[in-house]
């Protein structure tokens, strides 16, 4: 059974979709089977694996006309690495779904179609707390929360993981925090040093002691439809993002006792 985990985070430019292609690239490299769900109608996790924006199968016609999910899944370059392409036309999903009967949950029932089929499902939710977030909230078993390190950062996640807690009492009581992920970090930046410091005083040990630093190659590598571990192996950003994908298999996959 896959373990279904949302990356949310409804603040803009902090690295959300970008660690939504690397992780599940970088999983997939780990020998994992990985479907990305593109929840977000800018289409930029689609676009980033190499699918084009705006084709016929996407996620759309799966929560507003019930196709099956396995119509719409593409194969991207890595073998073990899928899509379930977003396009524009998810804009009008949150209007169409809004007086719907069980709103909050077409995305699950959706995935149930395919959770046997591998062993992670990752969703990259649209940067704002609306239906299809709370669709992909809905959905998972946990979320995983892409976090810049500026000023407010900490009040941002804060208020989305109260977020979260609505949702569990509300909708999906076995809801839980996969962690935190620092992105976009300069070392260079005395306050990027201090907010991290904050964070993992404020947070323990939800926030991944693998940091994704600034990196060039990282900002290239969508423009050319390709997940950073196929545009530049060796660039500091990639280092990252495997590194991070084997810290959450080792928490994931890590039996209690």
């Amino acid at each position: 059974m896959s373990k279904i985990v949302t990356l949310v985070n409804q603040k803009g430019g902090v690295g959300k979709t970008t660690t939504a292609i690397n992780l599940g690239a970088s999983l997939a490299a780990c020998e994992r089977s990985v479907l990305l769900v593109d929840l977000d109608p800018q289409a930029n996790a689609t676009s980033g694996v190499g699918i084009p924006k705006n084709q016929d199968k996407s996620i759309y016609p799966v929560l507003t006309d019930g196709m099956n999910i396995r119509e719409v899944i593409q194969q991207t370059e890595l073998p073990n690495f899928h899509v379930a392409p977003s396009s524009v036309d998810l804009v009008a999903a949150e209007l169409e779904l809004s007086d719907a009967i069980g709103r909050e949950f077409y995305l699950r029932r959706a995935l149930q179609e395919v959770a046997k089929d591998y062993d992670y499902i990752l969703i990259d939710s649209p940067p704002s707390l609306g239906l299809l977030t709370v669709n992909g909230l809905t959905a998972a078993a946990s979320v995983l929360v892409p976090m810049q390190c500026e000023y407010f950062a900490i009040e941002g996640v804060a208020q989305l993981l109260n977020t979260v807690e609505r949702v569990r009492d509300m909708l999906n009581p076995g809801l839980e925090i996969e962690g935190i992920a620092l992105t976009m970090f300069d070392e260079r930046m005395n306050l990027a040093r201090q907010v991290a410091e904050e964070v993992r005083s404020h947070f323990a040990e939800k926030v991944y002691k693998t940091v994704v630093p600034r990196n060039v190659r990282l900002g290239e590598a969508p423009s050319f439809g390709k997940p950073i571990i196929l545009y530049d192996i060796r660039s500091r950003g990639s280092e990252a993002y495997i590194n991070l994908a084997k810290e959450f298999i080792q928490r994931a996959e890590t039996v209690l006792p």
